[in-house]
């Protein structure tokens, strides 16, 4: 994914060097109109939606005639169509699912034109979870064992589909999908209901670190699928690794990472683009606070979005603060 950064930096010092001024001047003549945008997060409890409050409320803060709403969804597949649609101003998805939506590629029939990027703020960690006492010591062992790969309309489970599918997980080895959030996937694991649980966020993930607390639990390494993704599907998965310590870990587990990105409607005036990502860059460590330890939040990661284009106001704003 920084192989896309120095073409990307390249449009923020030529392709707008017009609009900033005009931006900037815009944000000179007074407050103007309160704007009001809503945002599409997750699921109560999530990642997303900690994130997409905890944006809405230092906006207040910060920017007094910016409203942020957060609305609560099934995460980002849902986020994207609704982006699409219009019904939301921002949104939060995973690197994978907004490519496909800018291209068309299914679950999208047709490429999301109305899609743009503010940022990519923070790489989710897939976290491939079974009991420690029990029989699955690899991917390969979950052939027809029961799975939760995340909830319908989520990205990790776009993610977990494509794990299993690179693993060979078709056909008559295909596992049974329970199409679950993160905490009814967790009980699932916990009261044996289902073998394993793919979860892709941050790192620790408050739920699972609690389970993991009092439940012993076995984290398996996706080093080989990682590549395997990569090569199949481009650079929006890389290598990452889960670091010793984090769950009770005792050694590093090499997994598949894959960007979040924080996303605008076209539609959305550049000025309001140009005050979320003030926001943003201001005040990421309380944003991340919740989400993700130990991350942090710098333009030339944040400009890395892949196939999504930046939104003429993140342009405008990266220009203007960063040069």
């Amino acid at each position: 994914m920084t192989g896309r950064t120095p073409s990307r930096r390249g449009v923020l010092r030529s392709a707008l060097l017009g609009a900033a001024p005009a931006v900037l001047a815009g944000c000179a003549r007074g407050q103007g109109p309160e704007r009001q945008l809503k945002f599409a997060t997750g699921a109560p409890g999530g990642p997303y939606n900690a994130f997409g409050k905890a944006l809405a409320a230092q906006a207040a803060h910060t920017v007094p005639r910016l409203r942020i709403t957060p609305v609560g969804t099934s995460a980002s597949v849902d986020n994207l169509r609704r982006l699409q649609a219009g019904s939301a101003d921002l949104g939060l998805a995973m690197a994978d699912a907004a490519d496909d939506a800018v291209r068309g590629r299914p679950p999208f029939p047709y490429p999301a034109a109305r899609v743009t990027a503010l940022a990519r703020v923070y790489v989710n960690y897939t976290h491939l979870v079974v009991p420690a006492d029990g029989p699955v010591r690899a991917l390969r062992d979950l052939a027809g064992r029961s799975v939760a790969t995340g909830a319908a309309g989520s990205g990790g489970q776009v993610l977990a589909g494509r794990l299993l599918d690179v693993a060979g997980l078709t056909g008559h080895r295909a596992v049974r999908q329970r199409m679950l959030g993160l905490a009814d996937s967790l009980t699932a694991l916990y009261e044996g209901k289902v073998d394993a649980v793919i979860w892709a966020g941050g790192v620790p993930t408050p739920a699972l670190a609690a389970l993991a607390r009092r439940f012993p639990l076995r984290f398996l390494p996706l080093e080989a699928e990682a590549e395997t993704l990569r090569n199949k599907y481009g650079p929006v998965y890389t290598a990452v690794t889960l670091p010793a310590g984090v769950y009770g870990l005792t050694a590093p587990v090499g997994t598949v990472g894959v960007g979040n990105h924080l996303l605008a409607r076209s539609g959305v005036p550049d000025r309001a683009a140009s005050e979320v990502l003030r926001v943003v860059f201001d005040r990421w460590r309380v944003l991340l606070e919740g989400v993700t330890a130990g991350a942090r939040l710098e333009p030339g990661f944040a400009v890395a979005t892949g196939d999504v284009p930046l939104h003429p106001g993140a342009v405008a704003y990266y220009r203007s603060v960063y040069g």
